[in-house]
C-alpha cells in the first residue's frame, strides 16, 4: 500500500486560513450570509481524517455527498444533503513541490474555493450531484466551476495567485476581446 503524505501542523494552519478566506469569498460572491447555506451542510477534511473511499488518485480534492439527518428524528423526510470536501494532501503537496512557482497558500485557496463552488452549485441545484460521475457532464461542470473560481479570485491581491491561474490555464476559458 502506498504511503500517503499528510499535511504537517504548519500546513494545517495554512489549510485553516484558506478555508476561512474561501468561505468569505464564496459568501460574498453568491451574496449569501454564512448561516444561509453553509451551516451544517458541508465539512472539509484532510487526508488523516479520510476513510478508504474518500481517497482518490489524481485530483487534489473531491466532494462526496452524504445524507444527513437530525439526531433523534427517524423520519426520512428530515434528511438533508451533506457534502464532505476531501482534500488529498499527498497530491497537493506533490504538485506544490514539483511545479515551479506554485505555493501552497494560494494553491489551497484556489482548491478550496473551487470545491465550495461545487457545493453551492449542488445546494442550489445548478448541478445534480448524481450526474457528477458522467464524463461529459463532469468535464462541462469542471469548466464552469473553474471559470467561476477564477472570477471569484481574480481581483484578490494574493501573492503568487497568478502562478495558480497559470497552473489551471487549460481549464479557465480565455475571454474573447471582441475585436
Amino acid at each position: 500500500m502506498k504511503k500517503v503524505n499528510h499535511f504537517n501542523n504548519q500546513e494545517l494552519l495554512k489549510v485553516d486560513e484558506a478555508v476561512k478566506v474561501s468561505e468569505e469569498l464564496i459568501n460574498n460572491y453568491f451574496k449569501m450570509s454564512s448561516g444561509q447555506w453553509l451551516k451544517n451542510r458541508y465539512d472539509i477534511k484532510t487526508a488523516k481524517d479520510l476513510v478508504g473511499h474518500e481517497y482518490i488518485d489524481g485530483p487534489f480534492a473531491q466532494v462526496i455527498k452524504y445524507e444527513g439527518r437530525k439526531k433523534d428524528v427517524p423520519l426520512g423526510s428530515s434528511s438533508f444533503s451533506f457534502y464532505k470536501v476531501c482534500l488529498q494532501d499527498d497530491a497537493i503537496l506533490s504538485a506544490v513541490s514539483n511545479t515551479y512557482g506554485l505555493s501552497l497558500e494560494p494553491f489551497l485557496l484556489y482548491i478550496l474555493t473551487h470545491e465550495l463552488v461545487h457545493v453551492v452549485r449542488f445546494l442550489k441545484f445548478k448541478q445534480r450531484y448524481e450526474n457528477s460521475n458522467e464524463a461529459d457532464v463532469t468535464l462541462d461542470e469542471e469548466r464552469i466551476v473553474h471559470s467561476l473560481t477564477h472570477e471569484i479570485l481574480r481581483s484578490i491581491p494574493i501573492l503568487k495567485l497568478n502562478q495558480v491561474f497559470e497552473f489551471y490555464k487549460d481549464w479557465i476559458p480565455v475571454k474573447e476581446s471582441g475585436l
